[in-house]
């Protein structure tokens, strides 16, 4: 059984999940729109992921006896200057998610609930490699520089991304 404040720290997280995708989303958006059609499959695939997230956090609330919310969403930038002010939003939007997911582990640890803890231990791996992921992608975009032949070749390339972190198994 979930206490409330797990369950009220859970639901907070559900939101921050519901808008990741909206983020993701959004980026895939303007990534169509600038005609970038990997990208945008690349965003459209991340922010499914992210639904799914949520849908992770909304199920295991309501299996432990508590009460998953749809809360309101804010919402995210539609426009960026360039490919690389978009993924460096990711990145950072990606390093905040994982300081939530901690701070859900600190909570589970001091409520001593190791169900919870056990649950998060997922998260808590997928944020390694979101940031990951998100840091070898600037990587190649700070190799490209203002390169549009670099672009071209990266939108291409990002269909096939795959990053394995230290987490990733074998």
């Amino acid at each position: 059984m979930l206490s409330e404040s797990m369950a009220n720290a859970l639901n907070k997280q559900i939101k921050v999940e519901a808008e990741s995708s909206q983020i993701y989303l959004a980026m895939a958006s303007w990534a169509e729109v600038q005609g970038l059609e990997g990208i945008a499959e690349f965003m459209y695939a991340q922010s499914d992921e992210e639904r799914q997230h949520m849908l992770k956090f909304f199920k295991y609330i309501n299996e432990r006896g508590g009460h998953s919310v749809v809360s309101e969403l804010t919402k995210p930038a539609t426009k960026f200057g360039s490919v690389k002010e978009m993924f460096e939003t990711l990145f950072k939007h990606e390093v905040y998610v994982s300081q939530t997911i901690n701070e859900l582990v600190h909570i589970a640890l001091q409520e001593k609930d190791y169900a919870t803890h056990n649950f998060l231990q997922w998260y808590v791996a997928e944020q390694i490699e979101e940031e990951a992921q998100a840091r070898t992608i600037l990587d190649k975009i700070n190799l490209i520089g203002d390169a549009k032949s670099g672009l071209y070749m990266f939108d291409n390339d990002i269909k096939r991304l795959t990053v394995v972190s230290s987490v990733s198994p074998a």
